[in-house]
């Protein structure tokens, strides 16, 4: 049964960090590419970052360049996206993808950046 668990979200005030994580299984993860996505209310899901399958290759959207950094940890089939300088249009709903020639997904963790 495949499995995507996001934890890490929270309230967080403008200028706060967090770490999300999305513990994989159920599927072969070094075989996926991860990614996360985002949508807040109203507003269509978005790419925030993505990572190879091999980690070495990531690429992100413009919004997040240089405050977000999204990794992988092959050894604990776990995905990471560390969030820092988190401003308020930061606010949504997070998701974990993993695709290959089918997509899955997570459930997501609500992160709110408010002071």
């Amino acid at each position: 049964q495949v499995q995507l668990v996001e934890s890490g979200g929270g309230l967080v005030q403008p200028g706060g960090s967090l770490r999300l994580s999305c513990a994989a299984s159920g599927f072969t993860f070094t075989s996926y590419a991860m990614s996360w996505y985002r949508q807040a209310p109203g507003k269509e899901r978005e790419l925030v970052a993505s990572i190879r399958d091999t980690g070495g290759i990531t690429n992100y959207a413009d919004s997040v360049k240089g405050r977000f950094t999204i990794s992988r940890d092959n050894a604990k089939n776990t995905v990471y996206l560390q969030m820092n300088s988190l401003k308020p249009e930061d606010t949504a709903a997070y998701y974990c993808n993993a695709q290959r020639f089918v997509s899955y997904w997570g459930q997501g963790t609500q992160v709110t950046v408010s002071s």
